[in-house]
């Protein structure tokens, strides 16, 4: 597997978690309620970290030709 081909798989899970991420803040804000809405909004914030740090690794990373 070529190292462009590895870069673009990391990129496709920055890419789901960062929609993970508003997904589950969406859930939480508006269709959840007490702790339980809590807990979902601290999971989307880590995703929302996590595949912020993915898409900020592969940007920077620069072209690998």
């Amino acid at each position: 597997m070529s190292v462009a081909l590895l870069k673009m798989y990391i990129s496709f899970a920055g890419i789901i978690s960062l929609f993970l991420a508003t997904g589950l803040i969406y859930l939480s804000r508006f269709k959840l309620t007490g702790p339980i809405s809590i807990i979902v909004a601290v999971f989307a914030y880590l995703f929302m970290i996590f595949g912020g740090l993915i898409i900020l690794y592969i940007v920077f990373s620069g072209p690998t030709a």
